[in-house]
């Protein structure tokens, strides 16, 4: 999603990018902005990290940066996703590897690498793709095999959304299954939907979890089902190598509301987005809760006062502090319900997963590990009502820690939370989006901290310049923050091996691989 909201560095003044040097020591505090991490070597990594000052000639420019906690650390598995375009449809319609030669010699460019794993998104729209409860997994046994005898492990991403996304020949890319699309033709509330009758095809609304409109099946069972298949297709690999399994619980597998898409040109950043609540299934529900509150005059529309998609939140009633902002009883309750109807959605889920997968969830050798992914919507995020937050279901402001309820909820089922946006800074970001990667990050850690939820990493933006790629790792081994399971770099194509960047990328492995 951010990949859209990238803003070039050279829009801050000079004394931005100035960075002093501090030394590690057992009693000092890291700064929660450090950036701009560099090394002249493998070997001189070893012993510390260099700082570049922006005010200081790039030759010249690295200065002992000792590192002593963090070289304790456990080395954080890298795992690199496999490119967009990695699938396409043959003639008779079934699904193939392309470019599967050139798939092959970059897997083991990898391995030589030393890269730990490979992330595979499992389409439904492929595995499922023609008709209901018919799974042909033959095209990810021949990608699993090619992966596992070149000596890699596998993050295996169960994917429940779509991935389209347009062209000059039209829209390309993965969709839900045929058959779920044919229902949708003739019910087109089975997709969530703005207030202007919009609706978004890349995930089924969580309206329908429990309506059994897919042939008999509510979309859980769907889910499930497609779960339980992957499964025992591919027990023989789990713990050997699958070592992880994340779930998808939204538009690009995360769990959020789409409130900023961008596919179809509604929003573009940094617009705060807009509630998407409109299919008859949710409003349906939202009649119910709010008869239930003796309220009946809540239940038949979202707020009212809440701008649009690319509204900024000066001048927005809902997101300001008045009688009928996002601080009433009536914001309250609809915020409540709408970010709580998320949560139980991934709640019921997970717990299915988990149920499936314990057996593996052992910490053992041979254990996997069960990852859920949540959008890291960053701008805006320094204001009081952090709205961008509150449209895609993060209910997180000043009186609420949005993402504890989060946290909770993963800890009971042994879940992993997967947070993008490690090369990003503060500093990166113009000053009057109010920005906020480094500080929602920090608020993340902190509440997986006290819940006991392990994090893993990625990348929010295609990233190959060796700023971001050492913030990458000072995230990682910040050795006054929980420990990161894992990173996975988002992702492998053509770019990564120019050999400019390749040099740079196996600098970053070899970093990574450090203990």
């Amino acid at each position: 999603m951010a990949e859209k909201c990238l803003v070039n560095s050279s829009c801050n003044s000079s004394s931005n990018n100035t960075f002093s040097l501090y030394c590690f020591q057992k009693r000092t505090t890291i700064q929660s902005n450090l950036r701009n991490v560099s090394t002249t070597s493998c070997s001189s990594f070893k012993k510390g990290f260099y700082i570049r000052s922006s005010n200081v000639s790039p030759n010249r420019a690295f200065k002992r940066f000792i590192i002593l906690e963090s070289s304790k650390r456990k080395r954080v598995p890298l795992f690199v996703m496999m490119p967009e375009d990695t699938f396409g449809i043959d003639t008779s319609g079934n699904a193939k590897i392309k470019k599967i030669r050139a798939i092959a010699a970059s897997l083991k460019a990898l391995k030589l690498a030393g890269v730990h794993g490979i992330t595979v998104e499992v389409w439904w729209g492929i595995v499922e793709r023609s008709s209901p409860s018919e799974y042909n997994w033959q095209v990810y046994e021949e990608l699993f095999k090619l992966i596992s005898d070149s000596g890699l492990k596998l993050h295996v991403a169960l994917s429940f959304h779509a991935s389209m996304h347009l062209t000059t020949n039209g829209k390309q890319g993965v969709s839900l299954p045929l058959w779920v699309m044919e229902i949708g033709r003739l019910n087109n509330d089975i997709y969530y939907r703005d207030r202007h009758g919009f609706s978004n095809h890349d995930y089924l609304t969580l309206g329908v979890d429990r309506v059994p409109i897919f042939c008999g099946r509510t979309a859980l069972q769907c889910y499930e089902d497609f779960m339980l298949s992957f499964k025992n297709k591919f027990e023989h690999l789990m713990g050997s190598v699958i070592k992880e399994i994340s779930i998808g619980l939204g538009p690009s597998g995360e769990l959020r509301y789409p409130a900023h898409p961008t596919n179809d040109g509604r929003w573009r950043f940094p617009g705060i987005g807009e509630f998407q609540c409109y299919d008859k299934y949710m409003m349906e529900d939202l009649d119910l809760v709010a008869c239930i509150a003796g309220k009946p005059e809540w239940g038949c529309k979202g707020p009212q006062n809440a701008g649009c998609y690319n509204s900024v939140p000066d001048g927005v009633p809902f997101f300001d502090y008045g009688p009928e902002s996002y601080v009433s009883e009536y914001g309250q309750f609809f915020l409540e319900w709408y970010s709580g109807n998320l949560l139980r959605h991934a709640d019921v889920i997970l717990e299915k997963a988990a149920k499936m997968l314990k057996k593996y969830q052992n910490d053992g050798p041979d254990s996997v590990l069960l990852v859920a992914k949540i959008a890291v919507v960053y701008w805006w995020y320094y204001t009081g009502s952090h709205p961008a937050e509150l449209t895609a279901g993060y209910y997180n402001t000043p009186l609420r820690d949005g993402y504890d309820p989060l946290a909770l909820m993963l800890s009971r089922h042994g879940a992993a939370l997967r947070v993008s946006c490690f090369e990003m800074t503060d500093h990166d970001m113009p000053r009057d989006y109010q920005c906020g990667p480094e500080g929602l990050l920090r608020q993340i850690w902190t509440v997986s901290k006290e819940r006991l939820v392990q994090l893993t990493g990625q990348n929010e933006t295609e990233i190959f310049d060796t700023q971001g790629l050492m913030q990458i790792i000072a995230n990682c081994y910040n050795p006054h923050r929980a420990g990161v399971k894992s990173f996975t770099y988002s992702r492998m194509n053509a770019k990564v091996f120019i050999p400019e960047n390749w040099n740079k990328f196996s600098r970053f492995v070899r970093h990574m691989n450090l203990e």
